[in-house]
């Protein structure tokens, strides 16, 4: 399912499930004892520098659609040898993170639903990449999709 000819329908969930966890971090009570709190603000805050790391090293190749850009370069460097999609991940990492900060069914729920939702993004995005680049077959069984050395 493509949702759109670049994949829009994915960037409209997808900023649509970050809203909704936003708004459920603001407005629905924490169950978070104050060490997990701790620890889960220190997780969003590695997903935030990963998120942003990941940016800057995909440079002009940078879209939140997951069609390629055209005339774009397969990046494999940087956190790129470590997980194929680490701009998600650091997504995951922070939304994982907050959620444990600010714990409750609604940003578990939240959270776990962007991760599938994610998870869809990158395979349609794997699919478009693997047409334009024939390295991406070799460079997909060497690193990891989502979470590093894991998934």
């Amino acid at each position: 399912m493509r949702l759109g000819e670049r994949g829009e329908g994915y960037v409209v969930g997808q900023f649509t499930l970050l809203g909704l966890l936003l708004l459920a971090l603001w407005v629905t009570p924490s169950f978070s004892p104050p060490w997990l709190g701790g620890l889960g603000r220190g997780l969003a805050w590695v997903g935030l520098g990963v998120l942003l790391l990941a940016a800057w090293q995909l440079g002009r190749n940078l879209t939140a659609l997951p069609k390629p850009r055209p005339g774009g370069y397969l990046v494999q460097q940087g956190l790129y040898r470590v997980v194929r999609h680490p701009i998600y991940c650091g997504v995951l990492l922070w939304a994982l993170g907050s959620s444990l900060a600010h714990l409750n069914l609604w940003t578990l729920l939240l959270c776990g639903l962007l991760f599938v939702w994610l998870d869809r993004k990158a395979s349609l995005e794997e699919t478009w990449l693997q047409e334009r680049f024939p390295e991406y077959s070799a460079y997909r069984q060497r690193v990891k999709k989502l979470i590093p050395w894991v998934y």
